[in-house]
């Protein structure tokens, strides 16, 4: 569909189920235990993983290990420059609550306690912004996360898989995994955290103007799940490869 054009399909040609397509590039970074560029349409996140032996100072002494992340977007990113956050001396909301989202869904497929007292880190850097940088920085983490603690021994710490995709309403239609466009002109938008499990880490509603009901948010919950599904079934398949590399 076109917005304000009510034509049958969306900007960029999909169906109103469709998920954008998604590209994943392996070992970017040489330094970082594990790495990758996730490429979901025009959104791009650089997601690395570092394991270090060492953990916060309220977690000492408990033999518990920690998960947590960190976010950012490249000066470039978007249509117009943005300044360096660095530059500014501190965080700006969003990004403190998108790295904090992320943090908290992947310690929700970790068992921390079957990690020893390591840290791991996920760093998740924008590269090219086109909506969804935090839904793709919680999916492509998921693997650098995966393959991290395989790396150091610690692969029985993960509970499950773990992924995250958009949804919303624009001009009434539902759709899956929405790009900047889209986001920007929906009545109703979703942020759906979930696992291969069937259950959920967080869900983010909002509605602009018109409130919605329940049968709406099921509606938009169905068609995240069938995103989760194809997104579950990437992610096996990236590790599946990486499997088979290592074996080689």
């Amino acid at each position: 569909m076109s917005i304000g054009g009510g034509a049958r399909f969306r900007l960029d040609g999909r169906t109103p189920g469709q998920m954008r397509p998604v590209n994943v590039q392996m070992d970017v970074q040489k330094w970082a235990t594990a790495s990758l560029i996730w490429q979901q349409g025009d959104t791009h996140v650089l997601c690395s993983a570092t394991v270090e032996d060492r953990i916060p100072p309220f977690l000492r002494g408990k033999g518990v290990g920690w998960v947590t992340a960190e976010y950012a977007m490249l000066p470039t990113a978007t249509s117009e420059r943005m300044q360096r956050e660095s530059v500014k001396g501190k965080l700006g909301g969003r990004t403190y609550e998108i790295q904090r989202l992320i943090g908290r869904s992947l310690r929700g497929v970790v068992d921390t306690s079957a990690m020893g007292e390591r840290t791991v880190t996920i760093d998740c850097d924008v590269i090219q912004a086109d909506g969804g940088t935090r839904c793709a920085s919680i999916t492509g983490g998921y693997i650098a996360l995966a393959l991290a603690l395989k790396k150091a021994g610690l692969e029985r710490a993960i509970t499950n898989k773990i992924a995250a995709i958009s949804v919303g309403f624009v001009e009434g239609q539902g759709l899956l995994d929405l790009e900047y466009r889209e986001d920007s002109n929906a009545q109703v938008d979703f942020n759906v955290i979930g696992t291969d499990a069937g259950t959920y880490v967080e869900l983010q509603g909002t509605a602009e103007g018109k409130p919605f009901d329940r049968a709406q948010t099921t509606q938009l919950l169905d068609l995240a799940d069938g995103g989760l599904a194809k997104l579950f079934e990437i992610q096996d398949a990236v590790l599946a490869g990486e499997a088979a590399k290592s074996e080689s």
